[in-house]
């Protein structure tokens, strides 16, 4: 079990929303990382999103992740394979959700720094205050590359943050 938890960063988005939250220079240091999400997007086509994150900028890797959801009365799993974009990694609330209500999800990335294949798990929930709107979800996803984690971005499914919308990544040594 981690026995120290190191803030390396928090973004927080300010009045405007932003397309992505960024972590660049991330250090090696640390033999894990978790970043934790607290998001709305500006969409207003249903009252979830999907959260993703990119590493180190790869738009051309393998990235895969598996995924248990829950959205309202309706409960499946998913295997996502896409070798361009982003890992999803859960869901944050959107515009068409109850006001001031954000989504939150947290992102385990075990040993980041090393020379094997890069995994990671989240858990996720979007909030609307909606017996109809809400959503969860667990993943566990690969990002198919042995170079080290030096920057996360993360994504909205479509659109911008919204401001107040922030993420903290933290670094965890064992000792």
């Amino acid at each position: 079990m981690p026995t120290t938890y190191t803030k390396i960063a928090t973004v927080t988005v300010g009045s405007g929303g932003a397309a992505d939250i960024d972590f660049t220079s991330i250090p090696a240091s640390y033999t894990d990382l978790i970043l934790k999400i607290s998001s709305r997007e500006d969409r207003t086509d249903q009252a979830f999103g999907n959260i993703r994150i990119r590493i180190n900028n790869d738009t051309t890797g393998i990235y895969t992740t598996r995924n248990l959801y829950a959205s309202g009365s309706t409960v499946g799993s998913l295997n996502n394979a896409n070798g361009t974009i982003a890992l999803y990694s859960g869901y944050d609330s959107t515009n068409n959700a109850t006001a001031s209500t954000f989504g939150n999800n947290e992102i385990y990335f075990p040993n980041y720094a090393g020379s094997s294949n890069k995994s990671f798990s989240s858990d996720g929930a979007s909030e609307t205050n909606a017996a109809t709107g809400n959503a969860m979800a667990f993943s566990a996803g690969l990002w198919a590359s042995t170079t080290a984690i030096s920057r996360i971005t993360v994504l909205p499914s479509t659109g911008n943050f919204v401001q107040y919308s922030t993420a903290t990544l933290y670094g965890i040594k064992n000792s």
